[in-house]
């Protein structure tokens, strides 16, 4: 049973640093081979400060802290429902980015298993300048354990 006094905790910010190496694995285990994702001319002649990361790359990045902690069940209880990333900006490798995460809703839905917990996780990342460079809101329902 989720944490219903979890909504509001926050993370404090830790250190994320895109790496084009990273960048590269992740689009390879996509089967993506975008070359903005691989090569640096390639991604300025594109209008990028540099090689650039797939879409869903963010939700690689750490805010440092388990969700068990902050919502209160165990890893194995979790299933990411729905996700989405909101950038202010482009990510390029050498970015060096602070993660902050916020527990922003826990509630139920029905579904037709009958009654499904849900918590949503609002991460924040900022440049070293203090700057907002993507916001990613990922939902995830919470399977309900049975007893045998």
């Amino acid at each position: 049973m989720l944490d219903r006094n979890a909504v509001g905790r926050t993370t404090p910010p830790t250190l994320n640093e895109v790496e084009k190496g990273a960048i590269r694995r992740f689009a390879e285990s996509l089967g993506d081979y975008n070359p903005a994702y691989f090569d640096a001319d390639y991604a300025r002649a594109s209008g990028f400060a540099g090689i650039v990361v797939p879409p869903s790359f963010p939700l690689t990045f750490s805010s440092g802290t388990d969700l068990r902690e902050l919502l209160g069940v165990p890893a194995r209880n979790l299933l990411l429902s729905e996700w989405s990333v909101d950038y202010e900006r482009p990510v390029i490798a050498g970015d060096r980015l602070l993660m902050t995460s916020r527990v922003a809703e826990v509630g139920e839905r029905p579904s037709p298993a009958g009654r499904m917990e849900i918590a949503v996780i609002e991460d924040e990342g900022r440049d070293e300048n203090g700057q907002l460079v993507l916001k990613v809101r990922r939902s995830y329902l919470v399977r309900s354990t049975r007893e045998i």
